[in-house]
C-alpha cells in the first residue's frame, strides 16, 4: 500500500488528529492547487476539472476539524475521485 493510499484511508476514517499538512498533500495528489484568501480562508482548486472546495485553515493548532473532513470527503465523492 502506497503512502497516498494510507493517507486516503486515514482521511476516510475521519481521525481526530488529521493535520492541515496531510490535507494539503492529499489534495495536491488529487490535482488541486491551494489558493489563499482573506484571513485563514483557503480554496483548493482543480483547474482541469473546474472544481473548488473552500475551507478555513485551522489555527493555532493545525488539526482539521471533523466537519471540514466531511466537507472534503463529500466533495471528493461527488467529483468521482473517491468512492
Amino acid at each position: 500500500m502506497s503512502k497516498f493510499e494510507k493517507a486516503l484511508l486515514r482521511l476516510k476514517s475521519r481521525p481526530n488528529d488529521f493535520t492541515w499538512r496531510e490535507l494539503q498533500t492529499l489534495m495536491t495528489k488529487f490535482g488541486y492547487q491551494e489558493v489563499k484568501g482573506g484571513g485563514s480562508r483557503r480554496k483548493f482548486i482543480h483547474p482541469q476539472r473546474q472544481l473548488v472546495v473552500s475551507l478555513h485553515e485551522p489555527h493555532p493548532k493545525p488539526i482539521v476539524k471533523r466537519y471540514a473532513l466531511d466537507i472534503i470527503l463529500n466533495h471528493l465523492r461527488e467529483a468521482g475521485l473517491i468512492n
